[in-house]
């Protein structure tokens, strides 16, 4: 339960499409001056080296924003936000999406992340220290049940799993369906794998038979990292969708397309 660590795929093609959505979402969001909350339920350690032999080995950032970073132009959310990491943490750093969406949150914003794993939350505090993010180490889906409706009540919650226990799929539904009825405003952004298994299909049918409001689904598909791996796309369920949001999946969805050309 406690095994995964993300470093081996910061900055993989899946990162690139979750990352490039959350920006484009938290940018909309800040263009109103009421504040807003953030919230995440596998915050993991928040930054990464991509020169870190982990990252090396499975060469998925190299197959990810090595290849993707060219996409996306200096005013677009993502690239704005990769830019002010890179000036603080030097050029082959990554940010996760706790450090990302501290780029873009205003002084006023709140966050609040969750990570169990005692490592990556301790490099998550390091990773976060004077960002004014209250850093929980405990069950994600947990922590964001029990701080919401948050306050300021405007916000995001990103459910980023890796998806390790097997009953995260069964059980995920049943959760974003609580917490839409208990936080009915509230942005809400599942990210997940599509692998070869088709293992998804099962969550986002029952996701979709919940009504529940605004919903944008968006998945794309790419080459594996590497020969048998078995993540050939990256999927996004996003409840409460902003407006505008839309156009960047499509966007994204012929980059992603192009790839296989």
């Amino acid at each position: 339960m406690l095994s995964y660590q993300h470093i081996y795929h910061a900055g993989n093609l899946a990162d690139v499409h979750k990352h490039a959505l959350l920006a484009v979402m938290l940018d909309y969001m800040g263009q109103k001056p009421k504040p807003m909350s953030y919230l995440e339920t596998h915050a993991g350690r928040g930054l990464y080296q991509l020169d870190d032999d982990a990252a090396l080995k499975t060469g998925e950032a190299a197959a990810g924003i090595g290849v993707a970073e060219g996409w996306f132009d200096e005013k677009h959310p993502y690239s704005q936000a990769l830019a002010t990491v890179r000036a603080k943490h030097g050029a082959v750093s990554y940010p996760g999406s706790p450090v990302l969406t501290r780029a873009l949150l205003r002084d006023d914003d709140r966050m609040k992340l969750a990570e169990l794993h005692p490592q990556e939350c301790e490099a998550l505090r390091v990773a976060m220290r004077g960002s004014g993010a209250k850093i929980h180490q405990q069950d994600g889906f947990e922590m964001v049940m029990g701080v919401c409706p948050p306050e300021p009540r405007r916000g995001l919650c990103l459910i980023d799993p890796s998806y390790e226990i097997k009953s995260d799929y069964k059980a995920i539904p049943e959760f974003i369906g609580k917490l839409h009825r208990k936080w009915n405003v509230g942005v809400i952004a599942l990210w997940y794998p599509i692998l070869s298994d088709g293992s998804h299909k099962g969550m986002t049918g029952a996701l979709k038979d919940k009504g529940l409001a605004k919903v944008l689904h968006h998945e794309v598909r790419f080459p594996p990292a590497k020969e048998g791996h078995r993540m050939v796309g990256s999927g996004m369920f996003i409840v409460n969708a902003p407006f505008g949001l839309e156009d960047e999946a499509k966007w994204l969805s012929r980059k992603f397309a192009a790839l296989k050309s």
